[in-house]
């Protein structure tokens, strides 16, 4: 495998991001939302660790404008507390529903 060959990763409800480089987490997070939306989950887990918490907020940083992204929070403690944040999916907009405030005043 090459330095630019991307990596698959399995798309569960769960992502461990221990394994990214700090620089690769934006992209990777990026991706694994809209792979996880397409699949139907409507929450999700990251997990970043605890440590001085440099990934935990490029994540939050991410989410916070992130269009899939209804709402987050620090996870509670039997799921990885301050090391993972629990991330809550918009549902997806159905062919020919809009999405409140898209127009037509």
């Amino acid at each position: 495998m090459t330095p630019d060959e991307p990596v698959r990763i399995p798309i569960e409800d769960s992502l461990d991001l221990h394994a990214f480089a700090p620089r690769d987490i934006p992209s990777v997070v990026e991706e694994y939302l809209e792979a996880a939306r397409a699949r139907g989950f409507s929450e999700v887990r990251l997990v970043h660790g605890r440590g001085i918490g440099t990934q935990r907020a490029i994540v939050q940083s991410l989410l916070t404008r992130h269009p899939l992204v209804a709402s987050y929070a620090d996870a509670p403690p039997e799921r990885g507390g301050h090391g993972a944040t629990i991330v809550r999916l918009r549902p997806p907009v159905r062919p020919g529903t809009r999405r409140r405030g898209s127009g037509g005043g």
